[in-house]
């Protein structure tokens, strides 16, 4: 993509009402998670010390651990709206609890809120992965808002830390998770009057027999669509989040990639802790010191997702493997006591480590995953994530009550490294069976069928692409014929004819086969080389799972069956 390209996409987002709604909600959503998270630590500690807020941070992750891959399957059957403005709503209204509790000096109840506010949060992020395609206008504009929603995710993170230090130096915790409540509310106000589909397509609900619409589906897209049994609800999450943990035990190189993601989790879930007790026991000062730390982490992250369009066709196990190690050489440098300045600027780079491995990692996975699959193994990971954060902080507990504070930072300095050394010699062939389709990804990226497809799901797509050489003359597909493979043109030309009329011509960027697919009926045209010709071939079952497990492209996909065979009518 151009330079132009870029700034004409990012421009087109103020055009976008609904999806300026979205960006604002999530910026609102990360500040008041990341922030809320800050002030329960310290309020915690304050009460009973390294032991308490790492207790009580536990207390609030396992049940989201357990909660996340049931959120991430529902929001694939839901519409995003409702899964959305539900969570903002359910954490503003814990997090107004908890201000009323610590208000009122009930410690015991200030700590069930937080655990469900945590819980809540579990419904987010599938929500947003979900809400932003559905809202965005192209392509185009869809890449601007993930790459707008990244570095927002980033800013929250270091605003929160800000916003978390001020007011509780000014008002004590309680504010924080008062303010914080203000802004789930604004964010549930944000998304509530949106309308979005689930991107998947629904099953179809028992009815009487009704009269179809003037423009039905076609037969063969409501053959694909509408299985003859719904499954239930529950027994659907559970099957997907069992195939999910399956395929991650049977891949020794996708059981790395979590181990090490899963391992950065455990450090940034100590790094919480890690700040209370940096900023209270090492550095001497008071609670809200915590918060301007956990900015300094934050900020790294954001100075590194500015740059990170770096690593976009790369290799990344090496990227990945150098983040983690500067990620924990600069923690173990801070246990050596480099006083308040040199503490902000190892947190700085450690910030910035952290963002490079965690998207380098998950790009991986991203690449590595079936795309069938790929909802349910990040709906692993992030149950995963979230038990690796409430282990880091229960280790930085459990070292500091050992060996105390610096003790607590070597030992989670150490844990990036011991997951890397587990890992033996496949870390440094992480992505040695994961190359980088680039130039299949820009072809499917190139044709109007394909161009709305999540990035992940095309790249899953590329990745199982064949590519077919044609020599003038040879006929690709013959009139009549069964459909078993869509074909995108990568170059040269080729024509298509029926009952020996010319129907038209086809090059670059452009795709033939798709009609007999979707509408499952032979070929309608014969297709052949008109020049030497680069084609390549996908396969029957992943072109309908893709097509018609994403609404938007299924009815992308309906519109142009629905042209091409229109226009091979006679008059």
């Amino acid at each position: 993509m151009s330079a132009g390209r870029r700034l004409r996409a990012l421009a087109s987002l103020a055009g976008n009402r609904a999806l300026l709604r979205v960006l604002a909600a999530c910026l609102a959503f990360t500040l008041a998670e990341n922030a809320v998270w800050i002030a329960m630590l310290v309020y915690a500690y304050g009460r009973g010390g390294a032991t308490t807020a790492g207790l009580i941070a536990v207390a609030q992750l396992v049940p989201a651990a357990v909660a996340a891959p049931l959120m991430a399957s529902a929001a694939d059957r839901r519409s995003p709206v409702i899964l959305l403005a539900g969570g903002y709503l359910a954490q503003a209204a814990a997090m107004a609890g908890t201000a009323a509790a610590i208000g009122a000096g009930a410690p015991l109840a200030a700590y069930t809120a937080a655990v469900v506010a945590a819980t809540a949060v579990t419904a987010t992020r599938p929500a947003q992965s979900a809400l932003i395609p559905s809202v965005s206008a192209t392509p185009d504009q869809l890449t601007a808002a993930n790459v707008v929603a990244g570095w927002l995710d980033a800013a929250g993170v270091a605003l929160a830390g800000l916003v978390a230090g001020v007011l509780i130096s000014l008002a004590g915790a309680g504010s924080v998770f008062a303010v914080c409540a203000g802004l789930g509310l604004l964010a549930a106000l944000l998304v509530a009057g949106l309308r979005a589909a689930p991107l998947a397509a629904a099953p179809p609900e028992p009815a009487l027999p009704q009269p179809a619409p003037p423009e039905a589906a076609p037969a063969g897209l409501q053959a694909h669509t509408q299985p003859q049994e719904q499954p239930q609800e529950d027994e659907t999450a559970i099957a997907g989040i069992g195939a999910g943990l399956r395929l991650a035990a049977s891949e020794p190189r996708l059981r790395l990639m979590l181990t090490l993601l899963t391992a950065d989790s455990v450090v940034v879930g100590a790094l919480d802790l890690l700040a209370v007790v940096l900023a209270v026991a090492v550095l001497r000062r008071p609670a809200g010191w915590a918060g301007y730390l956990e900015f300094a982490f934050g900020l790294g992250a954001v100075l590194a997702a500015t740059g990170s369009a770096a690593l976009i066709g790369r290799r990344l196990g090496g990227p990945l493997m150098a983040a983690a190690l500067v990620f924990s050489a600069a923690l173990a440098a801070v246990a050596t006591g480099p006083g308040v300045t040199g503490t902000v600027m190892l947190l700085i780079v450690a910030g910035a480590s952290h963002c490079v491995l965690d998207i380098a990692a998950r790009t991986l996975l991203q690449r590595s995953v079936p795309p069938r699959l790929l909802g349910r193994i990040f709906g692993v990971l992030e149950g995963a994530v979230m038990a690796g954060l409430a282990v880091g902080a229960l280790l930085v507990s459990a070292l500091d009550h050992i060996g105390g504070s610096r003790l607590a930072v070597l030992g989670v300095a150490a844990v990036l490294p011991l997951a890397a050394v587990a890992g033996g010699r496949a870390v440094f062939r992480l992505d040695a069976g994961a190359t980088v389709p680039v130039v299949q990804i820009a072809l499917l990226r190139s044709l109007p069928l394909f161009a709305g497809l999540p990035a992940p799901a095309l790249a899953g797509l590329a990745a199982g692409l064949e590519p077919v050489l044609l020599n003038p003359g040879d006929i690709l597909i013959r009139q009549g014929d069964h459909g078993d493979a869509y074909y995108a043109i990568a170059a040269g030309e080729l024509g298509a004819s029926q009952d020996g009329q010319c129907l038209g011509r086809f090059g670059r960027g452009e795709g033939v086969g798709e009609i007999a697919l979707l509408r499952d009926i032979p070929r309608t045209a014969t297709v052949t080389a008109r020049t030497a010709a680069t084609v390549y071939r996908l396969d029957r079952e992943p072109f309908l799972t893709a097509v018609l497990g994403h609404a938007p492209t299924q009815r992308r996909a309906a519109q142009i069956a629905a042209t091409r065979l229109a226009s091979s009518e006679p008059a």
